[in-house]
Order: structure tokens, then C-alpha cells, then sequence
């Protein structure tokens, strides 16, 4: 088999995946170790036969609709080759706004910023990679989810990335966060999904821990405790920044302004969907 053939396999995943051909592409320098350009330059080489079964089977499990990430246990995010296993969600591009948007509200010197829900940790990497001096620290209630973060951060030289388990539903673990030094900007991807929405059942969050995606009240019960405790843990003047669901911008926009906090903002994501609000502490 070569390299051109085995691409022309992409079409196998056509019904399970919007992008096929890149994904065929992931799963074979997944098990060849060639980079996706060398399969441009050299099409017609032929696959050793390891290799080539190697593939198939990678192909079969991406078929049967397993996300790619879970497959490779990989997935970049912000440039940053991250571990990822079914402990987490996947890290999506449309995410990488959220950290846009933070570094935008970020001070360039010295700063304490928490992530709430960290998962692989690739929000609070991917802001301690731009902001060197800032103090950054992840939480998460999975305790295998912290342990990922962690490996994360060891793996790409950022273990001053400090993470720990904890919730923000979790009494003893919030009154332990008040006490301590208030933060310049939290930042989370929470929970958001209704449980009742029909979107469950499709695509890679089949795959993905129902807790890390679904929140009650209409999936705004996660956000509404996480604007509470900002409250609580953010300097005056701080920010907070949540990413949601592309429908629920206008309720967030009203419980930040309902709890008193100023500036509030919505930005939209690569696909010009509604998808990350925060605003400032008064």
C-alpha cells in the first residue's frame, strides 16, 4: 500500500467525520512518524506492511466514529502538543478565543490567573506560554483529569503551571480558594450543554465525560456558580471570561450583570458563533 492509497481510504470516514481526509492524514503519522507534508512530497512510497496494517486499524476505530484524539492520544492546541485521553474534552480550536480574549485582559507583568474546569490543562498552558511572569493555576473535580494536566505541563517545560483538584460546587474547596490571594483573571470552559439537547448523541462527544459537557438549567447552573464565586476570588477590577454555547451569550451577558460585574463583552468564535462573555469586577 502507499501513502496516496492509503489516503484515498478517507473516504471510508465520510459519514463520521467533516473532515476525512485530514483525519486519515492525523491516523497515518500517527503510526508512520512522518509528518503530514512528507505524504505531499513522497505519495507514491510504499508503507511497510506494519505500518500499513497499523493504519487500517486506526482507520476502523476512527469508522466506528472514535474521536482521532483519542485514537493518536494527541491534540494540538495554541501550537502545543497536548496528551489527551477520555478523562477530558477534546481541545477545540474555537476554544483557542477564550485565550485570546484573556491575554487581551491579561497585564504583561506579573499576574495571578486561575482556570476553572482545566481538564488537559490547555487553557492555562497556553497562557502561561504568552505571559511568563503571570502565576497561573488549573482546577479540576477529575482527579485523572488533573493528573493529564499535569503530564502536560511536565512534558513541555511549564510545571510552574500549578494544578490541583477542586470544584466550584465543592463548599470546602471554595472556602479554602476565598481565603487565599485574589486573582487578576479567571477564565473557564464550563460545563454548558443542556442535558436534554439532541447533539449528545452525535459526533465526538459520545466519547467525551458527560460531566465535563452538561450542566443543568438549561446548562447555565455551572456558569451562574462560577460567576458567583468570581465574585468572591477576583481582585476589583479583575476579569472573568467563560466560553458557552453559541445560543446563550445574551443569559450570560445577563447574570454578569446581574451579579454587578461591568464591561460585559461577547466575542465570536472561528465560525462567527457567539462563544466566549465575560467582564470586570466593580
Amino acid at each position: 500500500m502507499t501513502i496516496s492509497e492509503a489516503l484515498r481510504l478517507a473516504a471510508r470516514l465520510s459519514t463520521v467525520s467533516d473532515s476525512p481526509r485530514l483525519d486519515a492524514e492525523l491516523l497515518l503519522a500517527a503510526v508512520s512518524g512522518f509528518d503530514r507534508t512528507y505524504f505531499y512530497t513522497w505519495p507514491e512510497r510504499e508503507l511497510d506492511s506494519a505500518v500499513a496494517e497499523r493504519f487500517l486499524k486506526l482507520l476502523k476505530r476512527r469508522e466506528a466514529g472514535e474521536p482521532v484524539a483519542h485514537i493518536t492520544g494527541q491534540r494540538e492546541f495554541w501550537s502545543l502538543n497536548l496528551a489527551v485521553d477520555s478523562s477530558t474534552l477534546i481541545p477545540r480550536p474555537d476554544t483557542e478565543v477564550l485565550v485570546e480574549v484573556a491575554l487581551e485582559h491579561l497585564p504583561e507583568d506579573s499576574a495571578r490567573v486561575l482556570d476553572l474546569g482545566t481538564g488537559t490543562g490547555a487553557i492555562a498552558l497556553a497562557l502561561a506560554t504568552e505571559r511568563p511572569n503571570a502565576a497561573v493555576k488549573g482546577v479540576d473535580q477529575s482527579a485523572d483529569a488533573v493528573a493529564l494536566a499535569k503530564a502536560n505541563a511536565k512534558r513541555l517545560g511549564l510545571e510552574r503551571v500549578h494544578f490541583s483538584q477542586g470544584s466550584w460546587l465543592d463548599a470546602a474547596w471554595l472556602a479554602q480558594v476565598t481565603c487565599q490571594q485574589p486573582f487578576d483573571l479567571l477564565v473557564s470552559n464550563p460545563p454548558y450543554i443542556d442535558e436534554n439537547d439532541p447533539h449528545l448523541c452525535e459526533g465526538d462527544v459520545r466519547f467525551e465525560p458527560k460531566a465535563a459537557l452538561v450542566a443543568p438549567e438549561q446548562g447555565l447552573a455551572d456558569i451562574k456558580a462560577i460567576i458567583a464565586l468570581a465574585l468572591n476570588i477576583l481582585k476589583p477590577a479583575g476579569s472573568l471570561w467563560l466560553e458557552h454555547g453559541w445560543q446563550q451569550a445574551a443569559d450570560v451577558q445577563h447574570l454578569l450583570l446581574a451579579a454587578g460585574f461591568k464591561r460585559v463583552e461577547t466575542r465570536k468564535d472561528y465560525g462567527g458563533n457567539s462563544r466566549v462573555t465575560g467582564a470586570y469586577r466593580s
